[in-house]
């Protein structure tokens, strides 16, 4: 019959290979190592009846998960590519087509900003084609803009 060491140890070995496997959730490496865990204490304590071994990979497993649920930050709430996250604010672009308080306008940037080089603008006052203009806020896929002094 196989050791019950041998058993957790793969057990163990299978779960957090199927994590590094898989999308890095980290809710299967707690399993994983609850079961190396059992591994070791069937090697150090070969006497342990599997009832015993079950309600502690039990305990082990889901009490690891919980406190690590409990204390994990997430750092990054979600994807930002393509969104405006401040930086572009300041930069200063040549109006394309006049813009006022009544019409869109157009914007261009020598650089590339926030995937492309041309935006609709809007402001709050007249400002004239070829003139330079500054973004000074974000509003969903236009920007705000105001003249250059």
């Amino acid at each position: 019959m196989i050791e019950a060491t041998w058993v957790w140890a793969v057990l163990g070995i299978v779960l957090i290979a199927v994590e590094i496997l898989a999308i890095g959730t980290l809710y299967i490496l707690w399993f994983g190592i609850a079961a190396i865990c059992l591994a070791i204490a069937t090697w150090l304590f070969p006497n342990i009846p599997h009832a015993i071994q079950f309600i502690a990979f039990a305990i082990l497993s889901i009490g690891s998960l919980a406190i690590w649920r409990r204390y994990y930050k997430k750092t990054d709430s979600s994807s930002v590519v393509g969104q405006s996250q401040g930086e572009e604010i300041g930069r200063i672009g040549t109006v394309l087509q006049t813009t006022s308080p009544a019409q869109n306008g157009l914007i261009r940037f020598t650089q590339g900003l926030m995937g492309s080089r041309e935006w609709v603008a809007v402001s709050d006052e007249v400002i004239e084609a070829e003139s330079q203009a500054k973004v000074i806020a974000v509003e969903g896929n236009t920007l705000r803009i105001t003249k250059v002094s």
